[in-house]
């Protein structure tokens, strides 16, 4: 029988990786393998009173006390691979460890070749592009919507898309990020269509959607709207720990699973942190449980309520479903007049302890997750409250400086043929009319402000003043 977990109303839920962990624990032996540390014994006392005796305990590897391995999946970890797939309605799913961008690089490595074309929105993540550059595939750009009063991409739109694959016939691929970091959400129904009709895969990049399957009043996942592989990053807005996510396989996909899985034997490592692996185990088991239920509907009522109240202020105001997109209602962006987003950030974080996902040239991001309380959010609104009603002064567009790259890319090189050319490093100011030598991306949202063989002018200057050298092409 199944390895169970119980959640508070003694329903069962699955969650083989957990319980693999909790039998391993109960059942000590000597060790005499990796990690090194044996159980915290042979690390920094601190850094174990730190985190706890029990968690270095359960930090092994695959291989050992029955726990399975992660490529190719056996034993409990297969198991639970499984059961992500039936939650996520995937036909298979592989669990990620270094984030999403692994599942990328996996996706680009194992289904793209050099030379051949990819259709790629212009602010993909930069994984995407670093998957590019190993495979040696180039991409067509498509560039969404412009959102300027919030200085934000848009939505990617079906038409501009099938104008791509109609000029281009050798297209091998549609690679799309669906929702943008900020929340906007793209017609995938539309999308999947054109992709259907000219018979190409479409894969979505959905990182920052993994609760959509959860909960009805979210927008529906991409693996129920015609894509062949999603990405999502659980440890976004999940609940598993950090770097760890997952990559889906559809019913019905155009793709080789085993492909991708040639490529994840290549790229992952060969040491799997059992930890990260149940926390993916544990979060798929907590959305499905009726615990993990509530913690979702509270959370969108929570992202509602933030929203009622903002739109009671006079001087704050939140980014909505527009024409021609919709939006998560779970990720809140909100712009201050006469704030940068910047400056913003900063007012919370330091006059109020308050510490959101990101902020860029206009606004701020706040993430409503399943983990916050209402009383978070009362707080939140009374702290916006105070700034709405105070004549706060922004100083930071005094410095001259962007953050959310919103320049369309002139490609005068492939990018892979521009990442392996000689380069040399020279001051940034001498870099304009240069070709990029390297990925340049901050970090949040990881969207490229320089591609390798991208020439550099005048208006990157602005996003760049963090940097005092660039890589550039000899």
């Amino acid at each position: 029988m199944p390895n169970k977990i119980k959640n508070d109303k003694q329903t069962t839920i699955k969650a083989p990786i957990v319980e693999a962990l909790k039998t391993a624990y109960s059942n000590p032996t000597y060790q005499f393998h990796i990690p090194g540390h044996t159980k915290g014994l042979g690390t920094l006392p601190d850094f174990r009173n730190l985190v706890g005796k029990k968690a270095l305990t359960v930090d092994t590897t695959d291989e050992f006390d029955n726990l399975g391995t992660l490529t190719p999946a056996t034993g409990p970890i297969k198991e639970a691979q499984i059961l992500a797939a039936e939650a996520f309605g995937a036909a298979k799913t592989f669990f990620l460890l270094n984030g999403s961008t692994i599942g990328n690089l996996a996706i680009a490595m194992g289904l793209t070749k050099k030379g051949q074309k990819v259709i790629v929105n212009r602010n993909c993540h930069r994984s995407i592009l670093t998957g590019l550059i190993i495979s040696g595939a180039q991409p067509l750009w498509i560039i969404p919507e412009k959102l300027d009063d919030w200085g934000l991409w848009g939505n990617v739109d079906a038409k501009c898309v099938e104008k791509l694959l109609e000029e281009n016939s050798d297209v091998s691929m549609v690679w799309i990020t669906n929702p943008t970091y900020e929340g906007v959400v793209s017609d995938i129904a539309a999308i999947a269509k054109v992709c259907k009709k000219y018979n190409v895969p479409l894969i979505v990049d959905e990182a920052h959607g993994c609760l959509w399957n959860f909960n009805e009043k979210l927008p529906q996942t991409s693996l129920k709207l015609g894509a062949d592989i999603v990405v999502h990053s659980l440890h976004k807005t999940g609940g598993s720990m950090s770097q760890s996510s997952m990559l889906h396989i559809s019913e019905g996909s155009k793709i080789n699973a085993d492909d991708v899985e040639r490529a994840l034997m290549l790229l992952h490592t060969t040491s799997p942190s059992l930890m990260l692996l149940g926390s993916l185990d544990a979060a798929r088991a907590n959305l499905q449980s009726e615990r993990g239920q509530k913690q979702l509907s509270r959370a969108i009522a929570n992202a509602k309520y933030l929203r009622s109240e903002i739109d009671k202020m006079k001087t704050i105001h939140q980014l909505k479903s527009g024409f021609g997109f919709k939006t998560d209602v779970t990720k809140v962006f909100i712009k201050a007049d006469g704030l940068s987003g910047k400056r913003l950030e900063s007012i919370l974080e330091i006059d109020f302890g308050i510490e959101v996902e990101s902020a860029s040239d206009i606004g701020v991001l706040i993430l409503c997750n399943i983990g916050n309380k209402r009383s978070d959010f009362e707080y939140l609104v009374k702290c916006l409250n105070k700034i709405d009603s105070h004549d706060y002064k922004d100083i930071y567009y005094l410095e001259n400086k962007k953050h959310m790259p919103m320049l369309t890319p002139i490609i005068k090189k492939s990018l892979r043929d521009a990442y392996f050319s000689p380069k040399e490093v020279v001051p940034t100011k001498e870099a304009v009319g240069r070709l990029s030598g390297e990925v340049v991306a901050e970090c949040p949202p990881g969207i490229s402000i320089l591609l390798p063989g991208e020439l550099i002018t005048e208006a990157h200057l602005p996003y760049l003043t963090d940097y005092k050298e660039i890589e550039v092409l000899i």
